[in-house]
């Protein structure tokens, strides 16, 4: 039976200390609501306990996205579509994007949020596996001040969590060492979107000289709790990877899971189904090292001018380019994309200028004369979003890119992969208010990003 909505109260507090003082004068009474994708349910049905309601939704304290040096904090009110189409998640943390992805339809994605998703406390949620394999920490806020916690601590139990009742989750903290890793995300359901999973996995490691390292391996619907495979893991560590190897792991994975049947599926299936996923995650690892080994053995050994002439569209700077092959041999994508960073950093700004110029300008088609056919190429692929804007944002962005080259006197340049041309629209015009050095590093640190996601296309042949 529907609830009736004159038996809740529902109120919206215009900041997180208005929030968490709310909560602390009567913690057993007010339950926050954020995009209400679970709660809603509830209500319709008539099940909804709390009758009142602390709406969290548009608190700007939980709806942002910020960079640090060491890691990225992801507001715990962020939707899975912030999710998946912020660049640097999409970059660093590719499962995170790939479970928001999966997440319901995209009614579901636009309102449904990250933080709602760790304290729904589901054992099925398709994003908390990913959590778990990047070592995420969550902060905590309260009246009493912020505490921070591992998210591996955080469920205790099936819908339990050490989360106090005057508490929200604040921010979720995603430590950005993962760059050499290769990342596997599988969703095993009825489909893989607006279904509940039978069996998760997210996993990633290193491979260096046909040896794991540091392997990542969690699971969710196996156990009343997302886990890791901790023994798995340890296994794995430092092994070279060959069939038997495979043969083992996926067993010692099997054994190490405690599913039950339910009416999605048996126990028995979902072990199979972990054994596999596992094997599946090895394959990628041994087929991944192979097809990057083989492209850097023939870089590194090629000469100079050819191995400057092949990496150049990654970048679009000469100098780049050069100082790139004459730190040859590289042994791994880490060193690469290390390398990289550290020699972009190192250029002058004729050199960055050169990059620039090499790029078409945000929402035409045509690539400079200078750009190689590779970098026209990628470039259509990154603007693909962008290119579909309505005509009324292609014309508003015609006019923002004069403004810019007219203001700098260079092309604007932004990391547009997974960006609509509204949201590049918005980008343009913030930057436009920009002094002539801010922009000249702000396009500076666009173009690494860029270079940082061809050189993944460029290794992976």
């Amino acid at each position: 039976m529907r609830s009736d909505p004159a038996e809740f109260d529902l109120v919206a507090p215009a900041n997180l200390q208005a929030a968490v003082s709310l909560l602390a004068s009567g913690p057993d009474r007010w339950l926050p609501i954020a995009g209400g994708t679970d709660l809603m349910v509830q209500f319709a049905a008539g099940t909804l306990r709390a009758r009142k309601l602390v709406s969290i939704s548009r608190l700007p304290e939980l709806r942002r996205i910020e960079m640090f040096a060491e890691e990225i904090q992801i507001g715990a009110g962020c939707t899975y579509t912030d999710l998946r189409k912020h660049e640097s998640v999409q970059r660093e943390f590719p499962m995170l994007a790939k479970a928001a992805s999966w997440t319901g339809g995209v009614s579901n994605q636009n309102r449904g949020t990250l933080g709602g998703n760790i304290v729904n406390a589901s054992p099925a949620a398709d994003s908390l596996p990913a959590l778990l394999a990047y070592d995420a920490e969550l902060i905590l806020v309260s009246v009493r001040g912020e505490r921070r916690v591992p998210y591996s601590t955080f469920h205790t139990g099936y819908k339990k969590m050490t989360l106090k009742p005057d508490e929200l989750i604040r921010a979720v903290c995603l430590p950005r060492r993962f760059g050499g890793y290769i990342s596997h995300m599988r969703k095993v359901g009825t489909r893989n979107a607006q279904a509940v999973s039978k069996v998760c996995i997210a996993a990633l490691a290193r491979v260096e000289d046909g040896k794991v390292y540091d392997a990542r391996i969690a699971l969710g619907s196996v156990a009343p709790t997302p886990i890791r495979l901790m023994e798995t893991e340890r296994m794995l560590d430092r092994k070279r990877l060959d069939p038997s190897l495979v043969l083992l792991a996926s067993r010692t994975a099997a054994a190490e899971v405690q599913p039950i049947d339910d009416i999605r599926s048996t126990a028995r299936y979902r072990s199979a189904i972990v054994s596999n996923l596992v094997a599946e995650f090895l394959g990628k690892l041994g087929g991944t090292q192979r097809a990057r080994s083989t492209v850097l053995l023939r870089w590194n050994s090629s000469p100079a001018d050819d191995a400057e002439n092949e990496i150049l569209p990654c970048c679009g700077s000469r100098a780049w380019a050069r100082g790139m092959a004459a730190r040859r041999p590289f042994q791994d994508e880490a060193s690469v994309l290390a390398a990289s960073d550290e020699t972009w950093r190192n250029l002058s700004e004729p050199d960055w200028m050169e990059a620039f110029a090499s790029h078409p300008r945000i929402g035409e088609s045509r690539a400079p004369e200078s750009a190689t056919a590779r970098s026209a190429a990628w470039s259509s692929q990154e603007q693909r979003d962008a290119d579909a804007a309505d005509d009324n944002v292609r014309t508003a962005m015609q006019e923002a890119n004069r403004d810019y080259e007219r203001r700098f006197g260079r092309i604007f340049i932004v990391c547009a992969s997974g960006k609509s041309g509204s949201e590049i629209l918005q980008i343009l015009r913030h930057r436009l208010q920009n002094d002539d050095r801010t922009e000249m590093r702000e396009a500076a640190e666009q173009q690494r990003q860029i270079s940082q996601i061809r050189l993944g296309k460029w290794l992976q042949g």
